[in-house]
């Protein structure tokens, strides 16, 4: 059994599920890259040597040979490419396919009464309801905006991206709770790229109100865009110097090791932010994750006020009740962060993930699987 993924490129948070394919097929899995990766990833530490990768072919080096390896596969999953030459084939040929996305309106619905779009969606998508292809919705939102078009009835399933999963022992975690415990102020941790619908100006409202209330602490920021200068600059005019590191980009490595030392991890973007790994990330450290309920990933791995905290997008009041709450009860901070550990160890991962996709495809009826939550489960 042969199973292909065709995406723009290989990344650090395709790379744990491509691992466990190929290991659950026997090598019998094939990572179809149609695409360089772009210097703006690079720079934010993404590596292209991925693509060196056994298993990963490139697109470019054999046109031909790709589309018949997607023709032939006995499925084909894909995510990040709207290369309609390369799916609509095989999806006309009625051939079993999983389409792999993020939200359809990431701006707003509203954008479903446009005529012309909605014409190419239905070309896209509707007219295969009753082919043998279903949808793996990479967010929480993903199901609602295809179920606007009339899409993949009854057919779609929660899947999203799985980063590296790194298992800590009990002692972790029992230092974790002493650092804590024995701090004198709280470390907060944000990274992502400086760009407006990500919203870091929100750091700095909540740095403001944070310091009005005498709470000590410390933001580290990481990343890069258009916005750090101004971010920056803002801070330096509040003279709020002393409580913002920011440190540039930085290695995947290099986050997860400022998660571990981290105490809260907040993640502020709005409704475009499709996915969110870094909540994955966060989580898996055993941070007190706090973010906004538009992000992707928020409503499926967070579960309000028992491993993490959710708030209302751009709502300064809301984000800056649940950072008190964080900050003020250390020990229900340990227990949550320890409770976002175990959601990623034992539900929200590339291993199992993996695992149930394989045997979604190795089913020859292709039964929708009936998980009560986690990937595969109905969403």
């Amino acid at each position: 059994m042969h199973i292909t993924f065709v995406s723009n490129y290989i990344n650090h948070h395709q790379l744990p599920l491509s691992e466990e394919l190929f290991r659950l097929t026997g090598g019998e899995y094939t990572f179809l890259q149609t695409e360089p990766m772009t210097e703006e990833r690079i720079k934010m530490g993404w590596d292209p040597e991925l693509a060196k990768k056994p298993y990963v072919r490139l697109f470019d080096e054999d046109p031909e040979g790709a589309k018949k390896l997607i023709l032939e596969s006995d499925a084909v999953i894909f995510g990040g490419t709207e290369k309609q030459e390369l799916i609509i084939p095989r999806l006309e040929a009625g051939k079993f396919t999983l389409r792999y996305s993020e939200r359809l309106y990431k701006t707003g619905r509203w954008k479903f009464i446009s005529p012309r779009g909605l014409k190419q969606k239905r070309y896209d998508h509707t007219r295969f309801k009753k082919s043998p292809a279903y949808l793996l919705c990479a967010g929480a939102y993903v199901a609602g905006d295809f179920k606007l078009i009339g899409a993949y009835p009854k057919k779609m399933l929660k899947f999203g991206y799985f980063p590296e999963f790194i298992e800590y022992e009990n002692v972790h975690f029992k230092r974790r709770r002493q650092g804590a415990a024995e701090k004198v102020f709280t470390d907060i941790l944000w990274a992502g790229r400086f760009i407006d619908w990500k919203h870091p100006e929100m750091m700095v409202l909540l740095a403001r109100r944070l310091a009005r209330k005498g709470y000590p602490f410390h933001v580290t920021m990481v990343g890069d865009g258009e916005m750090l200068e101004e971010i920056k600059q803002e801070v330096k005019e509040r003279k709020f110097s002393e409580l913002f590191t920011f440190t540039g980009s930085k290695t995947p490595e290099e986050v997860r090791e400022l998660m571990l030392n981290s105490e809260i991890f907040i993640s502020t973007s709005d409704r475009q932010e499709g996915w969110g790994a870094v909540v994955n990330e966060a989580m898996n450290s055993g941070c007190i994750t706090i973010a906004a309920k538009e992000i992707g990933s928020a409503p499926w791995l967070i579960e309000d006020g028992v491993n993490g905290y959710t708030y209302k997008a751009i709502d300064i009041e809301e984000m800056l009740a649940k950072a008190e709450e964080a900050i003020s009860d250390r020990t229900t901070g340990y227990i949550m962060g320890r409770k976002a550990y175990e959601t990623i160890k034992n539900t929200w991962n590339a291993t199992i993930a993996a695992q149930r996709l394989y045997d979604f495809i190795a089913d020859p009826e292709h039964k929708i699987p009936d998980y009560e939550n986690g990937p595969l489960s109905r969403a």
